[in-house]
């Protein structure tokens, strides 16, 4: 079956860290460009971090630089995003998408999506 399912979200405390992951099956993700989009509640999704298919490079939304991290691992068929320094506003459903040319921070008729991983920042 041809999917991409996130895992990693949960609930952690302010200042902590969360590791998302973004897992292929039925087609191999280092081909893929590869992004991260979250959608808090009552608000528009929104891009926070890509990396591309050609080079490797990546970029990342201004609220995610210097805090977020993405990274392929493709052993395991999988892209992660590192979250650290997370803060009540990072509360949201993070998804995953893939598409065989480009991935940008804007929503886009991608060739693949996940179903979203819940991550809550709380105290």
């Amino acid at each position: 079956q041809v999917q991409l399912v996130e895992s990693g979200g949960g609930l952690v405390q302010p200042g902590g860290s969360l590791r998302l992951s973004c897992a292929a099956s039925g087609f191999i993700l280092d081909d893929y460009a590869v992004g991260w989009f979250r959608q808090a509640p009552g608000k528009e999704r929104e891009g926070v971090s890509l990396i591309s298919r050609i080079d490797g490079s990546t970029k990342y939304a201004d609220f995610a630089e210097g805090r977020f991290t993405i990274s392929r691992d493709n052993a395991k068929n999988t892209v992660y995003l590192q979250m650290n320094s997370l803060k009540p506003e990072d509360t949201a459903v993070y998804y995953c998408v893939a598409d065989g040319v480009v991935v940008t921070l804007t929503e886009g008729d991608y060739d693949y999506r996940g179903q979203g991983t819940r991550v809550t920042v709380s105290s």
